[in-house]
């Protein structure tokens, strides 16, 4: 055990800083919702089309990212992902450069979408990777390792960004410094890792080996001819949407629901929601030790019901600080759905992933409608109050209860006891 753990120390540093980056582009995209929001003067709904922008890609690429991964390899597939992200940052230098022209607006969504085929295939290589480098029940307390890198960055992509743009007034000429600095830094990254070395992995039953075959889980699963066949990966994906949806709720709104309470410093706020994630993490690595993923997940999605419902009922001074125990809630729930959507798929392990990268469209779908929520509920040519903000925010109760639908129920349709 001591030796695998070894073997794969070093390869799991270097896709940490691959989480970091992740966590850093999209730090950034969701900052620019308020930004050009207020610079193009676009309406809630509007705004959120930057995320649209970034997340479609997954629907998109998520499927040929995977059949990519098989031909190069994850190393090769690591490299691409890096620098069509560095080219997506560099297209944002001549959208900045439009000023508050329209046509800015739908350069910033594209070099967004760019991004957004990097992030896609960047995610469809590390999450596998780190999901089955070791034991497939120890996936969520991986993850939680990973998920430290990944939303640190994403509070320090709008804390980066701020250093350059006033939110409350945005120049948007003053975008392109930022942008360009973190292309270079990203395609530095990626120049760097053709000279590291990282082991090529297989899970159980990819390479039907005489061991996979005295397996009863990898028989059942290699005798399948389709990833359709799998109820319990087909209900992760679906639950995976709904929680990235989720996830990326809060970070992307928090600064335009402390704006309208009218608190000092909105963009501070930001970081409410990701130091509740770090906190999840840190606690879940020590308790994955004697926790299965499965209970931690039906734990945390209780404590995000109960946060949820805090937000949407407390005083809006108050409620907004519960968005971190929203934050703390998600913290186990990428990696143990992961892990318990991934596993005994068999030779159809890169397909099933490639299935769950394109749920991460979530963090576009479910955002937009909260976003047209928005303007539903506020009147005509007003902005949104916090009241507005949270009767929105009853997006998240349904949401909730399916995951811990999943956690209870859906992860064992179609699969024999073991």
């Amino acid at each position: 055990m001591t030796q695998t753990k070894n073997k794969f120390l070093f390869p799991l540093v270097i896709i940490g800083v691959a989480f970091f980056v992740i966590g850093f582009g999209v730090g950034i995209n969701g900052i620019m919702v308020p930004i050009l929001e207020g610079a193009f003067s676009l309406s809630k709904g509007m705004s959120y089309l930057v995320l649209t922008a970034t997340f479609s890609a997954f629907l998109l690429f998520g499927g040929p990212s995977g059949w990519l991964i098989k031909k190069i390899g994850y190393r090769k597939s690591l490299i691409l992902a890096l620098f069509i992200m560095s080219a997506g940052m560099l297209l944002f230098i001549p959208s900045a450069r439009m000023g508050s022209s329209m046509a800015g607006f739908y350069m910033f969504l594209l070099a967004s979408f760019i991004g957004g085929i990097g992030n896609t295939l960047l995610q469809t290589t590390v999450n596998p990777y780190v999901a089955i480098c070791g034991p497939i029940e120890k996936a969520a307390q991986r993850m939680c390792t990973m998920g430290i890198m990944n939303k640190s960055a994403w509070y320090l992509g709008p804390i980066f960004l701020s250093l350059f743009i006033d939110v409350k007034q945005p120049e948007l000429a003053k975008a392109a410094i930022p942008f360009g600095i973190a292309a270079a830094i990203i395609a530095l990254f990626a120049i760097l890792m053709f000279f590291v070395s990282l082991p090529e992995i297989k899970a159980q039953g990819e390479s039907e080996t005489a061991d996979d075959a005295e397996n009863e889980n990898v028989r059942a699963a290699n005798q399948k001819t389709s990833i359709w066949q799998f109820p319990h990966l087909i209900l992760g994906a679906v639950t995976l949407f709904i929680y990235v949806g989720v996830e990326t709720l809060p970070m992307a709104s928090v600064i335009d629901f402390a704006k309208s309470i009218g608190l000092e410093s909105p963009a501070r706020y930001s970081a409410f929601v990701p130091i509740g994630l770090v906190a999840g993490y840190i606690l879940g690595i020590f308790l994955l030790q004697w926790m299965s993923q499965n209970k931690a997940l039906i734990l945390f999605s209780l404590i995000a019901l109960l946060s949820s419902f805090l937000v949407i009922t407390l005083p809006a001074h108050v409620a907004i600080y519960f968005l971190a125990g929203l934050g703390f809630a998600h913290s186990i729930m990428w990696g143990a759905i992961w892990g318990i959507a991934i596993d005994r798929l068999g030779k159809f392990t890169k397909s099933g992933a490639s299935l769950l990268v394109v749920a991460i469209v979530g963090g576009a779908i479910i955002p937009l409608i909260f976003g047209f929520l928005l303007d539903a509920l506020k009147p005509a040519d007003q902005i949104a109050t916090a009241a507005n903000f949270q009767t929105a925010y009853w997006i998240f109760i349904p949401c909730y209860l399916f995951i811990l639908f999943y956690a209870l129920a859906g992860r064992k349709i179609g699969l024999k006891k073991s």
